[in-house]
């Protein structure tokens, strides 16, 4: 038994050897869910979606630059929403998409968690730039006088806000609370999300709940208060025009 054991662990020690040596993700990697022409798919659909995020998000950020009368606070979140989009397409679907025309994961274990990084900052920046938009359309419709054209210090401070605290839930995994590693077929990386250790379940369960259930809280609180809002106006004016006739 003893003999089998350390056969076992030594057999175990070589393969993760050879995986490193080899350029892959250290530690186990998932098994291979994906045939060849389910990998050219995901490929395929990750080019076009890297393609037309990046030529969309290019054209935002060009038009915000050549017309003046588009520079306004509201469209300044815009903007940023886009450029944490942008950068996805430059920095993060590239390495994806070449993951997926070979069937594995192509930069190493720094690269894994790299990516794992720089992608979840990114899509946590877009969700809660929606969010302090929705907040601002709402505070703009409640409290007319302060919606001034060029005053962009509360957008600015929003759009800090939205990379601060991407930054501030995403870098934990980098200093130990929870990790970065492959997920799915093995061609993209992200937060862990199947170990069952209570640091990576309670990582887990606080970012669910501060950059997903949070956010899209204060989107439908803000968005609902404006329908609202919408409605008794309208109501308002009927009534008037009722009153007249």
């Amino acid at each position: 038994m003893i003999v089998s054991n350390a056969s076992l662990s030594c057999a175990r020690c070589f393969g993760e050897a050879t995986t490193e040596a080899n350029g892959g993700v250290s530690g186990s990697l998932p098994a291979p869910s994906l045939s060849p022409t389910g990998h050219l798919v995901v490929a395929v659909c990750l080019g076009c979606i890297g393609t037309l995020g990046f030529l969309s998000n290019f054209l935002v950020l060009a038009l915000f630059c050549r017309y003046r009368v588009l520079r306004t606070p509201m469209n300044l979140l815009l903007v940023s929403i886009s450029v944490s989009d942008l950068l996805v397409s430059v920095l993060g679907t590239p390495f994806s998409f070449a993951a997926s025309t070979q069937g594995r994961w192509l930069i190493g274990r720094a690269g894994c968690v790299w990516y794992g990084f720089i992608n979840s900052c990114l899509g946590i920046v877009s969700l809660i730039s929606l969010a302090v938009l929705s907040y601002e359309r709402y505070c703009t419709m409640m409290e007319p006088t302060i919606a001034n054209g060029r005053d962009f210090r509360s957008s600015l401070g929003g759009i800090c806000f939205s990379w601060l605290y991407s930054v501030a839930w995403t870098v934990p995994p980098l200093l130990g609370w929870s990790r970065y590693g492959p997920e799915g077929p093995g061609t993209t990386c992200s937060v862990d999300w199947k170990t069952q250790t209570p640091n990576n379940i309670s990582y887990i369960i606080s970012l669910f709940t501060f950059c997903l259930v949070l956010p899209f809280a204060v989107i439908v609180y803000s968005y609902g208060k404006l329908l609202r809002t919408i409605r008794q106006v309208r109501f308002c004016r009927l009534n008037y025009h009722e009153t007249e006739v």
